[in-house]
């Protein structure tokens, strides 16, 4: 694992006490004693909290701790620390600084930083000067008193050793690398010839001690994926730096790596040791140390006072009256006494200490604060929504309601603040008020949200009752002036529902253009119901259509069932009924809301009526020529999005509906045919003309010999009882060949019947027999049509238009053949 390997230590703590035990660990767990010169030390120095320990962990791949952001800038690296650079050859030892100008160590307190530089220049081969772009240019800036300083000491404590000072620019600008370069150079070198020399290096050039290298890399938080190019690239710059021409190439008095401990070791004390690195006078020492013990005392009372403590507990769980007043007055109680106690030591020491006290103090309670604005604003969010509900209740206008209790609210929390102010601390509240007010501007923003969509799901329920059954009822009817009729009931209804919602939201105050959108939804939704409820009337076109021609077709002027007796025109009737499904059928095909005209209706009779109505025998199909109009899927002046029904599915639904209609046809004409054979028994006048003049002489031998008359009659009367009893009629209604077969059936079993009664009745014993159907019931039965097969489709008001008996056997099943004729007929006409 990357981070085991690269054994991060702390090298010298906060307080400048070199760590000899855990530089001893580190050397024996890199194995830098087996490295002999092949090893080099990089050291990073540069501002507080200005991403140096960052940019080591993405350049060496090592895990020193990095500021966290989200918690304030403040000290992360506290002292010197050393860890082994991941994956770079030959072994390279990463230093982390503690970064200069912090506040922690405070404006005077200076001489850490200047020692840690100094160390860094002296062990290290290559030192990377971590800087802001922003910077350069500037005098106190860039660390250049700090290079000062430690360019003088420097040469004065140690002989002279070439190492790299590797400048990196951060957050680099718009300002090119080759313009910053230069100014850079330029500063470097100022710095180095102001710095008084000793006189062995007085003429000595910069160069001697250092190469001056100067790379720059975009912005880590803006430009993160760009930032880790860029140390990807500088990484490659350190792989094989101790080879000529490489960042560490001069090793002059390189220390062999078994003696970097003791070096180190060595070099530190020197340091530290040293009287010429500006350490604050001793009186100055002392006011320091003792002011800080002071503050560290109170402020670790502070902590534990049992006042603050139930204070604490307190506001935990309630808001606190009079919050402010006692956390005043516990902090003014330790103030006061850091102030007596620390009256004898240097005024700017202890102003500084106090000052340092205080902002721990104040940030130690700070959240106690927090707490207790966070209770106030929670408890005026709270009164805000249950005032505006009890508002609403009492039927007062949205937006005056959430006005008054905005302002009632917003006052209560003012209130609440000022007792809980602190008279030490000069904290900003805008961002909590600022909160509350989002809280209450949103809890209002939903409420008004929810109210509106509850008006709209008002009305547009209304509008639902109000078109939904009407739209459907003309649809169903057909009429021509239908859509004029829908027209007119939509925009009616959407008046008064788009009056009524007007009205309604008057109080909410809103923006016209908000107002004018809502209104366009109502109306869109109007439109859209009529939309739809004609979309579905027109997934049932079909079932309509046959339910037209049924009730047209069976049904006179007078919506009486119709009575086959022969004398209808059944050409004109299927005719009109055809007529009345198409208009139908024109009506369906298309949503006409816009008052558009167009020739859909032209269109379907001129291609499908054709002037005529073909009867139901079985006559071949014509093949439409090209120029067919329904030969489309668009109709003429009708915008795809309003078209129910193209004309190509116009065309196979009356091809459909006249396939299943022409078994209704059919039963028609049957009915007549059956109604003239039974009504036209006797033979034609001629023939009874004929039978009267050859026949005479064997009318008077009748009439002269009475015996002949009572035999005759007496054969009546049998062949009357074989007619009954073996149905002729009813049997020849099947057709000449089956009626023949069915009275040869019939006829033995129908005479050893007639005799067995006639012998039963003459010993006094009748038989019992079950009631037949009377003759006027069977033709009564004949002459009403077999039912529509798609009757199950069709409401029960054309059903009871429809009844019918029970027919007979043979005429179920000779139904059933011409059915099965007409289908086969219509697929090989289809298939042809």
């Amino acid at each position: 694992m990357e981070e085991e390997d690269c054994c991060a230590t702390q090298l010298v703590d906060a307080n400048g006490d070199f760590n000899v035990q855990g530089l001893e660990n580190f050397t024996k767990k890199v194995k830098l004693a087996e490295c002999g010169l092949s090893y080099a030390v990089v050291a990073i120095m540069g501002p507080q909290s200005s991403g140096k320990s960052t940019l080591l962990n993405y350049l060496f791949h090592t895990n020193f701790r990095e500021m966290d952001a989200y918690k304030g800038r403040s000290q992360t690296t506290k002292g010197i620390w050393i860890a082994k650079c991941v994956g770079i050859e030959p072994c390279t030892i990463a230093m982390d600084l503690e970064g200069t100008d912090g506040r922690e160590r405070g404006e005077d307190d200076t001489a850490f930083e200047k020692r840690s530089a100094l160390f860094a220049l002296a062990v290290s081969d290559i030192v990377l000067i971590n800087m802001w772009c922003h910077d350069i240019g500037r005098e106190q800036a860039a660390n250049k008193p700090l290079l000062k300083t430690v360019f003088q000491v420097m040469m004065r404590l140690f002989s002279p050793r070439k190492s790299t000072l590797l400048f990196v620019i951060r957050d680099k600008t718009k300002t090119p690398l080759e313009h910053l370069e230069p100014l850079l150079r330029e500063d470097v070198q100022k710095i180095w010839d102001a710095v008084p020399k000793p006189q062995a290096h007085k003429n000595t050039p910069l160069s001697e001690f250092f190469n001056v290298e100067i790379t720059a890399l975009s912005s880590y938080e803006e430009k993160k994926e760009k930032f880790k190019e860029e140390v990807a690239q500088l990484r490659q710059r350190f792989f094989q730096s101790i080879s000529p021409g490489g960042l560490a190439g001069d090793r002059r008095g390189v220390v062999p790596a078994s003696g970097f401990s003791f070096s180190a070791q060595q070099i530190w004390k020197v340091i530290k040791e040293n009287k010429d690195l500006d350490l604050p006078a001793h009186k100055i020492m002392v006011a320091t140390v003792r002011c800080e013990e002071i503050a560290n005392e109170k402020l670790s009372r502070l902590i534990s006072d049992k006042a603050w403590l139930a204070l604490e507990e307190a506001v935990q769980a309630a808001p606190v009256s009079g919050f402010g007043k006692q956390l005043s007055s516990i902090l003014e109680k330790y103030f006061s006494e850091y102030d007596m106690e620390t009256a004898y030591f240097d005024e700017g020491v202890r102003n500084a200490k106090r000052q340092q006290l205080e902002s721990k103090a104040l940030d130690f309670v700070h959240p106690a604060y927090t707490t207790m604005l966070g209770h106030l604003r929670s408890k005026a969010v709270e009164s805000f929504k249950s005032r505006l509900e009890q508002s609403l209740n009492k039927g007062e206008g949205f937006a005056a309601s959430v006005r008054t209790c905005t302002q009632s609210c917003l006052l209560e929390f003012d209130q609440g603040y000022a007792d809980a102010a602190i008279r030490q601390a000069n904290w900003d509240t805008s961002k909590v008020r600022g909160k509350l007010r989002r809280d209450i501007d949103g809890h209002a923003s939903s409420v008004r949200s929810a109210e509106l969509s509850k008006m709209i799901a008002i009305y547009e329920k209304q509008l639902n009752l109000a078109l939904m059954e009407p739209v459907e009822s003309l649809l169903e009817a057909g009429q021509k002036d239908t859509w004029a009729s829908i027209r007119k009931l939509l925009k009616r209804e959407t008046e008064v529902a788009v009056a009524k919602f007007s009205t309604t939201i008057a109080g909410f105050e809103l923006e016209q253009a908000t107002v004018n959108k809502m209104v366009q939804h109502l109306r869109d939704y109007a439109r859209n119901l009529v939309e739809k409820k004609a979309r579905e009337e027109a997934g049932k076109v079909l079932i309509r259509i046959k339910d037209r021609f049924s009730t047209v077709f069976n049904h006179d002027n007078g919506s009486m069932p119709r009575v086959w007796t022969g004398k209808e025109d059944i050409r004109a009737i299927t005719k009109d009924a055809c007529s009345a499904s198409l208009k139908l059928l024109s009506v369906m095909a298309a949503i006409r809301l816009n008052e558009k005209p167009d020739k859909i209706e032209d269109s379907l009779f001129s291609s499908l009526m054709d002037g005529a109505v073909p009867l139901p025998s079985s006559q071949d199909r014509s093949i439409r020529a090209p120029s067919d109009p329904l030969a489309s899927s668009t109709w003429e002046e009708v915008s795809p999005k309003d078209t129910l029904i193209t004309p190509v599915q116009c065309k196979s639904l009356w091809r459909q509906f006249k396939s299943e209609t022409e078994y209704t046809v059919t039963q028609a004409i049957s009915a007549q045919a059956a109604h003239r054979q039974i009504n036209n028994w006797l033979p034609p006048p001629w023939a009874i003309l004929a039978l009267i003049v050859l026949g005479f002489n064997e009318f008077m031998l009748l009439l002269r010999n009475p015996l002949y008359l009572m035999v005759l009659f007496i054969v009546y009367l049998l062949s009357k009882a074989l007619w009954a009893q073996m149905d002729i009629v009813g049997a020849f209604q099947n057709g000449t060949l089956a009626g023949l077969l069915t009275i040869s059936s019939r006829f033995f079993p129908t005479v050893m019947n007639l005799i067995r009664r006639l012998a039963e009745e003459a010993q006094g014993r009748p038989t019992p027999e079950a009631p037949r159907p009377s003759y006027s019931a069977k033709i009564y039965r004949n002459q009403i049509p077999e039912p529509n097969p798609i009757s199950s489709q069709v409401p029960e008001s054309s059903v009871s238009s429809n009844m019918s008996s029970d027919d007979d056997i043979g005429v179920e099943c000779s139904s059933s053949n011409l059915m099965h004729r007409r289908t086969t007929n219509i697929q090989e006409a289809e298939l042809s």
